[in-house]
Order: C-alpha cells, then sequence, then structure tokens
C-alpha cells in the first residue's frame, strides 16, 4: 500500500529528500515518473493507462506536500520502514488504503522505477 500525506502536513519539508523514489512532492508542483527514477519513455500506471515518464502532471495537492502513488514503494528493497513516516514531526504519513499493494508488488514497482 502506497503512503499518503494527511491534511496535518504542516509543510516542514523533511519528508521530501528522504524518498529514495522521487515520490514526495511540495503542493502545488507538477511531478513526473521520470523524475528521479531511471524510467524514459511510456510508463504504465497502477490504473493500467500509459503515460510519457517525462511527462509532467498536475499537482494532486496545492497546499500541502503529496506523495505520488504510482512512485510509492514504501521504501521496500531500501528501508526498513517508510523513511517518510520515520521523519514527519506531526505523524502525517500514513498507509493511504485506496492504493493496497504486496510487498512483492512493491519490489516489483521499485525494479521498473530504478532499472
Amino acid at each position: 500500500m502506497a503512503i499518503k500525506i494527511t491534511d496535518e502536513c504542516i509543510n516542514c519539508g523533511a519528508c521530501e529528500p528522504e524518498c529514495p523514489n522521487n515520490a514526495i512532492y511540495e503542493g502545488g508542483v507538477e511531478w513526473a515518473i521520470a523524475d528521479g527514477t531511471s524510467v524514459k519513455g511510456a510508463f504504465t500506471l497502477m490504473d493500467g493507462s500509459t503515460i510519457d515518464a517525462s511527462q509532467r502532471n498536475a499537482p494532486i495537492a496545492v497546499d500541502s506536500y503529496y506523495i505520488v502513488p504510482n512512485k510509492c514503494t514504501e521504501c521496500q528493497g531500501f528501508h526498513e520502514e517508510p523513511q517518510c513516516a520515520a521523519v514527519c514531526p506531526v505523524d502525517c504519513c500514513v498507509p493511504d488504503e485506496m492504493y493496497v499493494e504486496t510487498v512483492e508488488g512493491l519490489l516489483e514497482k521499485k525494479a521498473h522505477l530504478h532499472i
């Protein structure tokens, strides 16, 4: 399951540099699959749609930091626990119940992001 940032976020930014997949963005900032990954060309999202990895996409949140679920691996293959949650001073990085994934699935996603 991906991690999400709740409304309790104080915009401290502690989480952003900790993400090994560059899945965390400041509110209002556009995102791309290619940001901080080795992905080039077409990339299939979790919903089955395909986008160009370098395509800039609309921010998921405007007023607070956010996590792109298609890039979040809960730090599987990098760390023992999600680093965003480990460093968050207000505990607003929590599992996102909308994106339930197995450890195997998260490791597969990591492999696709970091070829």
